[in-house]
């Protein structure tokens, strides 16, 4: 039951996350830092599993920055 509490919550930061990091770049996901970002990310340019692939990776990079705001 905690563990399913935990989870709920990491999800929960990690939406606020990526709704803080698509505000401060005004919803602008083009710019040369976000194309530079996702190269880094998917060197070869393809992303496996999609679009949903793109976005399970999405939310695991912002779970992994909210739980570091955490230092947990």
């Amino acid at each position: 039951m905690i563990r399913l509490l935990t989870n709920l919550y990491d999800l929960a930061g990690a939406l606020c996350i990526l709704t803080a990091i698509a505000f401060k770049t005004r919803f602008n996901f083009s710019t040369p830092y976000w194309t530079w970002r996702l190269h880094t990310a998917f060197p070869d340019a393809k992303i496996p599993g999609g679009k949903a692939g793109f976005l399970r990776f999405a939310l695991e990079y912002a779970r992994w920055a909210f739980q570091i705001r955490r230092l947990r």
